[in-house]
């Protein structure tokens, strides 16, 4: 299989550079690793150079739709696309797990793996600690495939023939952020093949806070991208309920806790924000680029 990494990044050159270490050192390289960043800048070409496996430039685009879609456009002839957020850590059998299980269920259009540890909530991992957690973690004598309705977007393996056959792209009206998106590419895929979550897959996302989305911004998102899905028809209206209670209850709480790294004030204002927007018939994923 030709097997390709592709990675969209914004502010976080370092982290990147972990990352890109860490799947130079796969037990199975991939043949190229596209990287879309938002800024020139945000990418250590220098270091990118000194890997072993090809690491090529994808022109800069603001938000995280924009970038994977035109990491998508510079794709040529791909078996497997693996998408990895910029502070994801693969375990060293990542890829060369993907491989034998896509090789062996020709079934399976989209899969992504067992997070061992997720820094999302919290402070985030440095990169020692994540490298500890894989160093520790024993995968387990027999993996589990179980039917998901979406890939985590941290770590998301795609069949390509299941791609081109939809002729999927990433919801460029899910601005910068664009939270959900995986949600909406999985669902374009769905009479392609299987969906599955793999134990076999496994991998630390380290949950880095730096060049995230403004808490307010994010805030309006948790609300304003669910309900723009369910029009679509890509996000059942119960989920989307389900994330918007749970999402408001995780801001109310956390907005009482002091110090609090997660900044959950500014996102419940922008739930509510969200909110008012919506009882006034304004509500829209892109109105966070005005906020």
């Amino acid at each position: 299989m030709k097997i390709v990494v592709g990675i969209a990044t914004a502010g976080r050159r370092e982290v990147l550079c972990d990352t890109l270490a860490e799947i130079a050192g796969q037990q199975r390289l991939p043949s190229e690793i596209l990287v879309c960043p938002a800024q020139e800048e945000d990418v250590d070409w220098s270091f990118a150079a000194t890997l072993a496996v090809p690491v090529r430039r994808v022109a800069p685009r603001q938000g995280l739709c924009l970038q994977r879609n035109a990491i998508l456009d510079a794709i040529v002839d791909a078996d497997l696309l693996l998408f990895f957020d910029d502070d994801f850590l693969p375990a060293p059998s990542f890829i060369a797990e993907a491989e034998t299980l896509f090789g062996a269920q020709r079934d399976i259009a989209v899969a992504t793996g067992q997070v061992l540890a997720d820094g999302i909530h919290g402070p985030g991992l440095g990169a020692e600690e994540a490298r500890a957690i894989l160093a520790r973690d024993v995968a387990p004598a027999v993996a589990h495939l179980t039917p998901v309705e979406n890939a985590y977007g941290c770590n998301m393996v795609f069949r390509m023939a299941a791609v081109r056959a939809a002729g999927a792209r990433f919801d460029e009206n899910l601005p910068l952020y664009g939270w959900q998106e995986d949600t909406d590419f999985c669902q374009q895929l769905a009479g392609q093949g299987r969906i599955v979550h793999a134990t076999a897959l496994r991998g630390v996302h380290r949950g880095s806070k730096r060049g995230r989305t403004s808490g307010l911004r994010f805030g309006y998102s948790q609300i304003a991208n669910p309900v723009y899905l369910v029009r679509k028809g890509t996000l059942r209206p119960r989920r989307a309920l389900r994330l918007a209670a749970g999402n408001i209850a995780a801001n109310l709480g956390g907005s009482l806790k002091p110090n609090n790294p997660v900044d959950r004030r500014g996102r419940l204002k922008g739930n509510w924000l969200a909110f008012w927007d919506l009882l006034r018939g304004r509500l829209a994923p892109q109105r966070i680029l005005s906020l």
